[in-house]
Formats: structure tokens, C-alpha cells, sequence
């Protein structure tokens, strides 16, 4: 009674629904996409013309972790749920269709005028429509690769371009001072969020001695970046930047400028003693002993004190890497070719 239905049944048992989605495309022309990393899962876009022509199938990376996979990989959660509602769709419609036929058949091998007739309706059902995943909302840091030119944006920070792998190391160091700015803006609402006074101000301790650490690592691998550009870099010891001193003239044997060409004298000695800050920070929790003052010639702590750490002072290291960083990009960029945004 059934052959119609059963022989679909056999067809689609195992066999491979193939459907093609209909991806939502964002106000500003970009679709999302998910790393499909299980520990990252980083929701990102990428500009929809640049995902069909310029992004290739064989490998997509996560602008946050790196995780490379093919294009098909790459699907958001919601995408996800929407095409499998319609492969379902599809499945429901296949099998709709074989009961009709089978109806058909039925009724038509029914005798006229017998004592007993029977007639086999199907009823043809809805016809469902799968809305496609809605586009998320544009999101605000929208970024262009000056490697491969691909157009992508995220929320928060992104490390790596999707198309290409490249990392930026321009790119990375801008976004990680705008991080450390921003949660120096946050403070006014941690104050005043935290109802506890004491979670509070220790609250805003930790924050402002991570700003200052952050500051010395991002301009270190910046700085480090920046260096392995020129032809034939020689070999430099793990974290020879964050030596202020060893750095400047690490920097005028390779671009023939040192960073008292773009910091005054006292602006370098200032930089040099929060660069010292960030050391005991480190090392030492915080703890000053002879060493610091002898280096960072700091005269208002004495050995065994604790340093303290200011929001003013996190900003004013901001200022002063910000400054001397633009120098030392354009250096760079008129030495090879490697362009700048600052």
C-alpha cells in the first residue's frame, strides 16, 4: 500500500540532505560567523563579498584564537538551528509528497460500484517556511587586513585576520591600550557599583597594577614586532624591551634612532621609572628594594615599601608609550614599507 513511502524511506536513509542556507546579511553588508573552536566559540563578521572572493574554502581563521578550519566550518549556533529546520522542512516534504502518490494509487485501483469502497486521503499540510537566522547587530570595531585586504569586524579584539591568519602586530598593540583605557574608565562605576568599600578600592588596586603591566608587555611585543622587520635582525634576549635603555639602542643600530629621539629627557626618565614599577610589580608584588632605586632613581620610596599605583600613573605610561610608539612606527615604515595606523 505504501510502495511509494517505503521506497523514499530507503532513499533517505543515510543519504546526505543537502540544503542551501540563506544567510542574513547585516545593515552593513557582513554576515556572522563562529569560531567553531569548542573553548573559543568567538563571534565575529566578515564583509559578504570578501567571504565569497576572498576568503578561501580550504582554510578560515578566528580573529581572537587562531583555530584554523574550512569555510564550512564556520556557522553560527543560530545558522546552524535554521538550516537543520530546513533540511527537516525538505525531509517533511519528501515524505508528504510519497504519501500522496501512494494515495493516488490507492484510490486508483478501487472498483467502481463495489459493495465496499475506500478512499485514502492525504492531507497536502503546510507548507513551512524557514525564516533565514537573523544578521546580529553591526558590530562597532570594524577592521581591514593590509595583508589580503579582507574586511571583518568583531567586538572587543581581534588578533588575526580571517581570511589570511595575519596576525597584526600593529593592530594588537592599538587595541590592547584601548582595552587598558577602558577599564580605567570603568572605574567611577566599580566605585560605585561595589557596595563594599573594601572589595572596592581593592577592586581598583588590581585593575590599575594590571593597566600598568599590560602597557610594558603590549609595547614589548610591539617593539619586538616592529624590530623583526628590518632585513636581518640580529638575535636580542627574552623581553630586551622592557629595558628602556638596552631597547634605545637596540633600536638606533637598527633604524639609526634611538627613543630619546622621540621622547624629551624627562619624559624618558619618567617612562623609565614606570617601566622600573612594572618590574617590582612582577617580581617582587610590588615590594621596593635597592635595586629598584638605584635603576629607576625613584628618591620618594625607601627599601621595603609597597609602590602605589595610581590610575593618573597608568594613563601618563599610556601617554608616554603612545608617543614613543608612533616614533618608532614611522622609523619602521620608512625603513621597509610597513605601514602604520595610528
Amino acid at each position: 500500500m505504501f510502495d511509494e513511502l517505503s521506497r523514499i524511506l530507503r532513499q533517505l536513509d543515510g543519504q546526505e540532505i543537502t540544503v542551501t542556507p540563506d544567510i542574513a546579511v547585516d545593515e552593513d553588508g557582513y554576515i556572522d560567523r563562529e569560531c567553531p573552536h569548542d573553548d573559543c566559540m568567538f563571534e565575529f563578521k566578515v564583509h559578504d563579498q570578501d567571504w565569497r572572493e576572498i576568503v578561501r574554502d580550504e582554510e578560515v581563521f578566528c580573529p581572537f584564537c587562531g583555530h584554523a578550519a574550512d569555510a564550512q566550518k564556520w556557522w553560527t549556533t543560530e545558522q546552524i538551528e535554521k538550516i537543520q529546520e530546513q533540511a527537516l522542512a525538505q525531509v517533511k516534504g519528501t515524505i508528504n509528497q510519497a504519501m500522496r502518490r501512494d494515495a493516488d494509487a490507492f484510490n486508483r485501483r478501487q472498483r467502481k460500484g463495489s459493495f465496499i469502497t475506500m478512499k485514502m486521503k492525504v492531507d497536502r499540510g503546510f507548507r513551512e517556511v524557514v525564516l533565514p537566522a537573523s544578521a546580529a547587530e553591526p558590530m562597532r570595531l570594524k577592521l581591514t587586513c593590509e595583508e589580503c585586504s579582507c574586511r571583518f569586524a568583531v567586538i572587543g579584539s581581534a588578533f588575526f585576520c580571517p581570511s589570511c591568519g595575519h596576525n597584526s602586530a600593529e593592530r594588537v598593540f592599538r587595541q590592547s591600550l584601548e582595552t587598558i583605557r577602558a577599564s580605567l574608565d570603568a572605574i567611577p562605576a566599580i566605585r560605585s557599583g561595589i557596595s563594599d568599600a573594601d572589595a572596592s578600592e581593592n577592586t581598583i588596586r588590581l585593575l590599575t597594577e594590571a593597566g600598568l603591566q599590560n602597557v610594558v608587555m603590549a609595547f614589548q611585543r610591539f617593539a619586538e614586532a616592529l624590530y623583526q622587520h628590518q632585513p636581518d635582525p640580529i638575535r636580542v634576549r627574552r623581553n630586551a624591551f622592557q629595558n628602556l635603555s638596552e631597547g634605545s639602542q637596540l633600536w638606533r643600530t637598527a633604524f639609526g634612532k634611538g627613543f630619546d629621539d622621540h621622547l624629551s629627557t624627562s619624559e624618558l626618565t619618567e617612562l623609565t621609572r614606570l617601566f622600573q614599577q612594572r618590574h617590582l610589580l612582577a617580581h617582587r608584588e610590588g615590594i621596593v628594594d635597592a635595586d629598584y632605586i638605584s635603576r629607576s632613581g625613584d628618591p620618594t620610596y625607601r627599601e621595603g615599601q609597597r609602590l602605589v599605583i595610581r590610575e593618573s600613573v597608568v594613563r601618563k605610561t599610556l601617554q608616554l608609550v603612545e608617543k614613543l610608539s608612533v616614533g618608532m612606527a614611522a622609523e619602521d615604515q620608512r625603513a621597509i614599507g610597513t605601514p602604520f595606523v595610528g
